[in-house]
């Protein structure tokens, strides 16, 4: 045993003499209480609260109706910018190889070539203005409809060119044989 327990066991009498009053602990408890208690005004009864609250309300709902608004347009756009991005890469890539093909091709004179890019020239400058319609909004899927054609009048054009000349290298290339 230690100290402590010693001294607790000796002296039992005298810490079972002594009882807590509990009407004079919760009369002291009660009086302090009493003494902190502050008055308490809520908020909500302030009309400068009510009116900051009213505005950040106002100002809230204008917020969330402007965006509901603003976001549906970019939405679309952003789609149909997305389809010109899908037509512009898969036909760009097939115009520009065909191009390639035409400029490659020793069978056209300078001057053919020349008259062939220019009129390819003259339907880039028209998708360029069909380009700018869709920016602008204007009934989305008859101009999306136009791009298309556009590149499908290129790549119909060199199609056909490329097809005339290997027909004529066929031609020329055809001796006959004779048995």
């Amino acid at each position: 045993m230690d100290q402590f327990e010693k001294h607790i066991r000796d002296n039992k009498q005298f810490f079972n003499e002594r009882k807590a009053d509990h009407a004079k602990i919760w009369g002291n408890i009660e009086s302090q209480l009493n003494a902190d208690k502050q008055q308490v005004i809520p908020l909500w009864k302030s009309p400068l609260i009510r009116t900051a609250a009213s505005v950040l309300i106002l100002l809230g709902i204008a917020g969330l109706v402007g965006l509901s608004f603003s976001a549906s347009p970019t939405t679309e756009t952003n789609y149909v910018s997305q389809d010109l991005q899908d037509i512009d890469m898969h036909y760009k890539g097939l115009v520009s190889y065909q191009v390639q093909l035409v400029q490659k091709n020793n069978q056209l004179s300078d001057a053919d070539k020349e008259e062939f890019l220019s009129f390819m020239v003259e339907l880039d400058t028209e998708y360029e203005q069909l380009k700018l319609e869709m920016q602008n909004n204007l009934d989305n899927e008859q101009v999306l409809a136009a791009i298309v054609s556009n590149y499908r009048k290129r790549i119909e054009l060199i199609e056909n060119l490329l097809q005339q000349l290997n027909e004529s290298k066929i031609k020329e290339d055809d001796y006959g044989y004779t048995l």
